[in-house]
């Protein structure tokens, strides 16, 4: 029996789920790999705070970095859980690193920020930085990509990264809510709270892990200030009515695109058509799609967060380690796919620069002639409309909702159109933009 001693560093649900699956599995474990996971240390912020398994069995020190040194042994693993950008968790990892550990995470935001350092350090000292937890929660799209369409040229990646984005979206429209209102469910639920709320409804947690996901499809640095990205905040549950009403649901989608000119990376609601498969992904679920040259479009669908599905990628990057171990095959596989000396800075395009079709919302006294003042502008800038569709406000009949499709046009002329006919008097209010993404699944 092989042993692989490791040490876990923070004990929230996702940690408290990992030491009850090690302690649960540990003769399926034995049984598959020949390996014995022994946890050798713990440690967290709490150490009485109730939890599903007994933590007197385990060595406990109340500074993690005392984690680095049990009684004068080094673990093989260090887990780090504790989900800073930066502070202990930067400085955990990075020293653990230096001594030679290796490191697997779940931390999307440090690794965004920080990753193409640790990642350095990892590879300078022939230890592995693994972090199959940090997209998508139990969803292997990490290993997918690295191993499993290896020798396929990925030209686009696009997701539903973030369960509770998606949580939202699906239950305004199925529930008749409002976004307010289903955003306190969604708290009093679990699925987010007033701190995480503001990266997940503002896209910065979809953000975090489109660097990771770009970074291995695209071989370039981790680049999390090149992404452009928009929250949800602005989507209303007529929006979502009309989207329905022409053929589409509202999905938060992280996209990373491959083409002629640059790379496209971009995180922001869209309209995608209701025939598509991740379309009909619902509730606090996650999906990815990736479209490369030799396996076409394939679809990745499952939980992407949740203790125990999280807990499973952790452990699937422990037993990649052991195997790394006990072949003492110094990265073999590239932490980031491609070899470090063949990342490449590559043009990331300016959203302004992009080309969509666009669903618009545009609030407009009713009277003769507004249709013809705005699709006049829209003329002038070359953009041409697809369909139209106008409703009644049983609220208030002056101002009524008119929502258009727009043909395929570059960002930088929808923009330029939409500041010339808010400017018209007939025009209430801001207008309503959302890209429509044609997904291939």
């Amino acid at each position: 029996m092989n042993n692989i001693n490791i040490c876990i560093a923070g004990l929230g649900n996702v940690g408290s789920a990992l030491v009850h699956l090690i302690e649960k599995n540990a003769e399926l474990v034995k049984n598959k790999s020949d390996l014995n996971i022994n946890v050798i240390g713990l440690s967290a912020k709490n150490k009485t705070k109730k939890r599903n398994f007994n933590i007197e069995k385990y060595f406990w020190v109340d500074d993690p970095m005392q984690l680095l040194n049990i009684k004068d042994e080094k673990p093989d693993v260090l887990i780090e859980l504790i989900g800073y950008e930066k502070d202990i968790s930067y400085e955990l990892v990075k020293s653990a690193l230096k001594q030679k550990i290796s490191v697997v995470t779940g931390n999307k935001a440090m690794l965004a920020m920080h990753g193409n350092e640790l990642f350095n350090i990892a590879e300078k000292n022939k230890v592995l930085l693994l972090f199959e937890a940090a997209v998508a929660g139990g969803i292997p799209i990490i290993k997918t990509i690295k191993n499993n369409i290896f020798l396929n040229k990925i030209n686009k990646i696009s997701g539903i990264l973030n369960g509770t984005t998606n949580y939202i979206l699906t239950t305004m429209e199925s529930e008749n809510k409002s976004f307010e209102d289903v955003l306190t469910d969604a708290k009093q639920k679990g699925f987010t709270s007033d701190h995480e709320s503001k990266l997940d409804i503002g896209g910065y947690d979809a953000a975090h892990k489109l660097t990771i996901l770009s970074s291995i499809c695209f071989g370039i640095p981790l680049n999390f200030e090149s992404i452009y990205i928009e929250g949800i905040e602005s989507i209303e549950l007529d929006d979502l009515n009309y989207a329905k009403d022409l053929g589409y649901a509202i999905k938060h989608l992280a996209i990373g695109r491959k083409n002629n000119d640059g790379i496209e990376l971009r995180v922001h609601s869209c309209l995608i058509p209701k025939t598509r498969l991740i379309a009909n992904v619902d509730g606090v679920k996650n999906a990815v799609v990736v479209s490369s040259d030799a396996a076409g479009p394939t679809l990745y669908y499952g939980a992407g967060a949740g203790s125990l599905a999280t807990a499973s990628s952790v452990v699937s990057d422990i037993i990649d380690i052991s195997r790394k171990k006990l072949s003492e095959s110094n990265n073999s596989v590239p932490l980031l796919s491609y070899q470090r000396n063949e990342l490449q800075n590559k043009k990331i395009l300016d959203i302004n620069e992009i080309e969509s079709r666009y669903y618009l919302r545009i609030r407009v006294t009713n009277k003769p002639g507004v249709l013809a003042d705005i699709t006049k502008i829209f003329g002038s800038k070359s953009i041409s409309i697809e369909s139209i569709l106008q409703k009644e406000d049983l609220v208030n009949d002056e101002n009524v909702p008119i929502v258009l499709v727009t043909h395929e046009v570059v960002e930088k002329n929808i923009i330029e159109a939409l500041k010339d006919i808010e400017k018209l008097e007939v025009v209430k209010g801001k207008i309503i933009k959302i890209r429509i993404e044609e997904l291939e699944s």
